[in-house]
């Protein structure tokens, strides 16, 4: 199925598009998602999904297809599969950015393919979910990165802004995914900011065989709570089961009808 949306954010396409393929910073602003380890170019974690009592665990990865800064476009494959092997999911996002006033506008296009129980929901309570799942990112984005990037002395570079290189009390430029850090060396952990900031700690890669760092960094980011559909999707849901209650009334003001007929 294909789903489109649309957002802004109030900062310049060359700030919204240095925050939005950081995807170190902005996973914790994804609901129900944890990004555990990154290598090269690859991510990896978890997506947490409720469906009534049953709560699905998607493992997989995402990969940047296409970065092209000069068209304001992204390419993204994301690739999950249910550990209990119930299912999979699996998406390519396209995002597109251009400026809208001082602020950038964002169209996504979303081509997603589900099994399993997530399924059953179809595409109109999936298109309202991966709405209001939008929104709450987007929100998230705005109050607890986009603010924390932008905030320090006047917004010059390095001095907050999120191209600028670290300093006190700002953003850290973002850490190679390749694990170029020093064997042993931790690299600069998320500054804190007043706004509240949700970068996170980047640790620099474990040894392995004694060789040297390996190309895999771990990630700790807390654990996300899942995300639960029934809950997100309850007036959608409901808005599907009336025709069928309202078939089901008038089945049964039939029968009594019938019944005391005879």
């Amino acid at each position: 199925m294909e789903l489109t949306h649309q957002f802004n954010v109030a900062v310049p396409p060359s700030q919204a598009w240095a925050v939005l393929t950081d995807v170190e910073r902005i996973a914790p602003c994804l609901p129900g998602a944890q990004l555990q380890e990154i290598e090269g170019e690859e991510y990896r974690g978890v997506v947490k999904v409720k469906v009534g009592p049953i709560t699905a665990q998607y493992k997989g990865k995402a990969t940047f297809l296409e970065q092209d800064e000069a068209a304001g476009r992204l390419v993204l494959r994301c690739e999950g599969r249910d550990t209990r092997g119930q299912g999979n999911a699996n998406a390519t996002i396209t995002a597109t950015m251009e400026a809208d006033g001082p602020g950038t506008k964002v169209d996504v296009v979303t081509d997603l393919t589900v099994t399993g129980k997530v399924a059953q929901f179809g595409r109109g309570v999936m298109a309202d979910v991966s709405t209001k799942l939008l929104d709450q990112f987007v929100s998230c984005l705005e109050t607890k990165v986009i603010a924390g990037t932008s905030a320090g002395a006047g917004g010059a570079p390095g001095a907050g802004s999120a191209s600028g290189a670290p300093g006190a009390g700002t953003a850290p430029a973002p850490v190679p995914a390749t694990g170029g850090a020093p064997a042993g060396a931790a690299a600069p952990a998320g500054a804190a900011t007043a706004t509240g900031t949700v970068d996170a700690p980047r640790s620099a890669a474990a040894p392995t065989n004694g060789s040297g760092p390996s190309t895999v960094r771990r990630i700790e980011h807390p654990e996300s709570a899942p995300v639960d559909l029934l809950e997100t999707a309850g007036r959608s849901v409901a808005k599907r089961l009336v025709p069928l209650l309202g078939v089901l009334a008038a089945i049964v003001a039939f029968l009594r009808w019938r019944r005391r007929g005879r």
